[in-house]
């Protein structure tokens, strides 16, 4: 992790070499995936006249985050980031390419262009969570959510001026160039990604298996009532708001009557105002609370939304896309942030492949949906539809209002290994887990509203089966119980809780009262197979070999369990 220093401004995050790096060559991806889609777009219109093709694009591009998010999340925080986000990258650069040639030869048809705009996506998806949950690697934690202002910044940068320039490229040079430009543009990212040197940080426990990695982040994010809110809410903005994006070639076409240039200046003034939008994010957030902030932005949108459908003038529908592409950009910064000091860095990856997939999936259904109104009624009144929808939003904030952010995220706490007396390996399991608490009789409903806390920390961090029991013949007796699949799984559980999670559990444990401390009982099950019946049976992988040579750290006031 870099040193920590003072931030004192949006610009802080610059001082670190290896994000200063990224960020401006992220600038450049960024404007060769918007004059691609500009191209695609643009071609789409060209080769049907059929409005659920042309929004088909936004769906080819945008899915494939909702598909492989949270795959993509546990290979980012199971593995090297770098590493995970270059072969991301060569995955679409590879896309881009075939893209760029087959329009070349002249092979191109509306169903080769909408899978290769797939794989350009599926490398973007894949891309996504390890790019963001490096960036707390990147820059120290009290910058991060100026650090994720700018990236947002970067793309919106790109945005004001790529769709311009990709409507001047298509003009005069034709769709191949666009998409040879593009992956062009790939190259500066590959580079920076490559000088990063990334420091190595061996894990005490060899890494879950990429199916219980994907569990165990569902698992977390289920059982993490702040994240499941911001997800809400960023389905809600995309699955309304996507209709902007998704019909603006149809809104230059049918309602403004222009041409690529005009295209491309629409999506620019949409990108200027996300610019806008995010460099006042920081100062929404000290002046409004999160919720007023998602209630201003989807206000907002609507107006802008609305006013779009209705205007016929280029420089009236630009001026409305600015304020729509402010409002959209604050809100997705907003929830971004959210998300990333919410969760900790075990599992940072997952969370935001989550937001991704919640946002972009909303887009690319979204979108699906917008193209069939369109088809069915126009793009005039499709739009206005979706202002209605968008002004109608911000009654989900009384169901669901958005939760406080803290001020910066946390790390999990390492502990050492409970004593063990009976030989186990990594494989060991189940694993039950009993803690027994006496409570006064008095105290008895807060205890149980306390171990609630509890039982969400337990499951988010990996156990399951859990239980509160309170004995029938000695009513000051509780006992709780909980499950982990195996001993490093259980391992796992244990190091994942952050100081807050910690207090969780110390403010259950004060209702304790007696001579004695708490009981802590940690059994082994052995259901049928579990059991080694051979004495040559190996018992230790080489992984696991690994894990019992690394001393444990170790941290006063361990975990109750």
């Amino acid at each position: 992790m870099p040193q920590t220093s003072s931030a004192d401004g949006i610009t802080a995050p610059f001082r670190h070499l290896t994000f200063r790096r990224v960020w401006l060559a992220s600038i450049l991806s960024n404007l060769g995936i918007l004059i691609q889609g500009v191209g695609a777009a643009w071609t789409m219109t060209q080769m049907t006249a059929s409005a659920h093709k042309v929004a088909l694009v936004q769906t080819a591009l945008m899915l494939p985050v909702m598909l492989i998010a949270m795959p993509a999340g546990a290979i980012a925080d199971m593995h090297d980031r770098r590493l995970v986000a270059l072969v991301s990258l060569l995955i679409s650069l590879i896309g881009a390419s075939a893209l760029a040639m087959v329009t070349w030869l002249g092979l191109i048809t509306p169903n080769i262009l909408l899978a290769l705009c797939f794989v350009v996506g599926t490398g973007m998806a894949l891309l996504g969570p390890a790019w963001q949950s490096s960036v707390n690697e990147q820059v120290p934690s009290e910058t991060l959510p100026a650090a994720v202002a700018l990236n947002g910044i970067s793309y919106n940068i790109a945005r004001s001026v790529g769709p311009a320039i990709g409507g001047v490229v298509v003009a005069y040079a034709g769709a191949v160039a666009a998409f040879a430009l593009n992956a062009l543009l790939y190259l500066p990212l590959l580079v920076a990604l490559f000088l990063w040197k990334r420091p190595a940080e061996p894990s005490r426990l060899p890494p879950e298996r990429l199916s219980r990695a994907i569990v165990s982040g569902v698992r977390y994010i289920s059982n993490s009532p702040a994240i499941k809110v911001v997800l809400t809410r960023a389905i809600v903005i995309g699955a309304i708001g996507g209709a902007i994006i998704a019909l603006m070639p149809l809104v230059v076409r049918d309602l403004l009557h222009g041409g690529p240039q005009t295209y491309g200046v629409m999506l620019g003034a949409f990108g200027l105002g996300a610019v806008i939008g995010a460099l006042n994010v920081t100062g929404m957030r000290k002046r409004m609370s999160g919720e007023a902030a998602i209630r201003a932005c989807s206000l907002s949108m609507a107006g802008a939304i609305a006013a779009v459908a209705l205007s016929r003038q280029p420089v009236l529908s630009a001026a409305a896309l600015v304020v729509a592409g402010a409002g959209w950009m604050i809100a997705a910064t907003l929830n971004n942030i959210g998300v990333q000091l919410s969760a900790p860095r075990w599992v940072a990856g997952r969370s935001l492949a989550a937001y991704q997939a919640a946002g972009s999936g909303a887009i690319a259904l979204g979108s699906w949906a917008w193209g069939d109104l369109t088809n069915a009624a126009g793009v005039g009144t499709a739009l206005l539809v979706s202002a209605a929808l968008m002004l109608a939003s911000p009654l989900v904030g009384l169901w669901l209002p958005m939760p406080r952010i803290g001020a910066r995220g946390e790390e999990a706490v390492v502990f050492a290994d409970p004593e063990v007396r009976l030989a186990l390996t990594g494989r060991s399991g189940p694993l039950v887990v009993e803690i027994e608490y006496r409570v006064s009789q008095e105290n008895a409903r807060a205890f149980h509203r306390a171990m609630q806390d509890v039982q969400l920390m337990r499951q988010r961090n990996g156990a399951y089966s859990w239980s509160i029991a309170r004995d029938i013949a000695d009513p000051e007796s509780w006992t709780e119980r909980y499950h982990c699949p195996t001993w490093f799984d259980y391992l796992r559980q244990r190091n994942r809780s952050t100081a807050s999670e910690l207090a969780i559990e110390r403010q259950a444990f004060a209702f304790h009262f007696g001579p004695d401390p708490v009981r802590v009982r940690r059994m082994l099950e052995r259901p049928f197979g579990s059991v080694r019946w051979k004495d040559n049976t190996p018992d230790h992988s080489a992984a696991e070999e690994k894990y019992h040579q690394v001393p444990a750290a170790v941290r006063a006031h361990p975990p109750l369990g």
